[in-house]
């Protein structure tokens, strides 16, 4: 098992979960965060520091579509260690429905 960013993640990209990643498995994107699930040990400290309640594990993604985007994500962005500011306007966002289809941006993020 692997845990996985899903779209809660989109335009909000709270890095307090990078922060206590013993094994360092997040990349950035412009927008959101992903996990390498090759990586990931399954420790699990990280879903429980997300305020969006973002991070699930694998077992939760029954089609397979969060580590699909996870995996292909995490090896083309940069890895990110470092705790960041959120996005700008992340708390006007939490509560959005739908944030892959309507925000989701392909383009890597700065890294740290």
């Amino acid at each position: 098992m692997t845990y996985v960013v899903t779209d809660a993640c989109i335009m909000c990209k709270y890095t307090d979960c990078v922060e206590v990643c013993p094994v360092d498995c997040f990349y950035e994107g412009e927008n959101m965060l992903v996990i390498h699930p090759d990586e990931c040990i399954d420790c699990g400290v990280c879903e429980p520091e997300c305020p969006v309640e973002a991070i699930v594990p694998d077992t939760d993604d029954t089609d397979g579509k969060w580590v699909e985007l996870n995996s292909k994500y995490a090896a083309e962005w940069p890895n990110i260690t470092l705790k960041i500011d959120q996005m700008p306007e992340a708390d006007k966002f939490t509560e959005e429905k739908g944030k892959l289809a309507k925000f989701f941006s392909t383009k890597p993020g700065q890294g740290s």
